[in-house]
């Protein structure tokens, strides 16, 4: 329910496709930028590629998300997840939604903000929509930099000063808390990506688990 109106979310399930949508997907104000390249199928809704930006960047799908669209006429498309935490109606829902409804040609783009505290807003931009290929298993991921931030690391400046860190650098003036950070991030590396490593979760089976938490 929101605001007294009942939501249904459609399941995401696989489709039939012919075509795939190329995201390159940016963590704005990281620098060096982080990103990644991925093809998604053509019948992806934009719980579909949630999921697919969530494996590909390295997330933990542990905090809402939501996407904006549009700069004259901002369009929000809200995670299920949120349903009962809005103040107003919301028209579009991640599951409901498909990506065809709003990326039809190159250079369509769109924001997908993870984490409403930290604010991680990734620029989604479409570079191409291409026949797929026989063989190829979708979704994939093509390309990117950088390692994901930690979760829960405070946002840009947080991630800033966990890079100045394992670079031997840190700001901070109470020794302990450096120690603390440093135990904390472990092993992690902001300059390690490998296409390779990268597993994509079904979003499915995704949407199944988190829904009836």
């Amino acid at each position: 329910m929101t605001r007294g109106r009942e939501v249904s979310f459609i399941t995401p399930r696989k489709g039939v496709f012919k075509t795939v949508f190329q995201f390159k997907i940016t963590l704005l104000e990281s620098e060096p930028p982080v990103w990644r390249r991925i093809q998604v199928p053509g019948y992806y809704t934009f719980y579909d590629l949630h999921v697919a930006i969530q494996s590909a960047m390295g997330w933990t799908d542990s905090h809402l998300h939501a996407y904006e669209i549009g700069k004259k006429r901002l369009v929000r498309i809200e995670s299920p997840y949120a349903v009962d935490e809005l103040f107003e109606e919301a028209k579009y829902f991640t599951p409901n939604t498909r990506l065809a409804r709003f990326f039809g040609k190159e250079k369509d783009a769109a924001v997908y903000e993870y984490d409403f505290g930290d604010s991680w807003r990734h620029e989604i931009l479409l570079e191409d929509i291409v026949l797929k290929k026989s063989g190829v298993k979708y979704p994939l991921c093509l390309d990117g930099q950088r390692a994901c931030p930690p979760e829960d690391c405070g946002g840009i400046d947080g991630y800033q000063a966990c890079v100045d860190m394992t670079a031997g650098k840190h700001s901070f003036e109470n020794e302990a808390d450096a120690r603390q950070l440093k135990v904390w991030l472990g092993d992690w590396q902001p300059e390690r990506f490998n296409t390779k490593e990268v597993i994509f979760a079904d979003p499915r089976r995704r949407f199944l688990r988190t829904m009836k938490n």
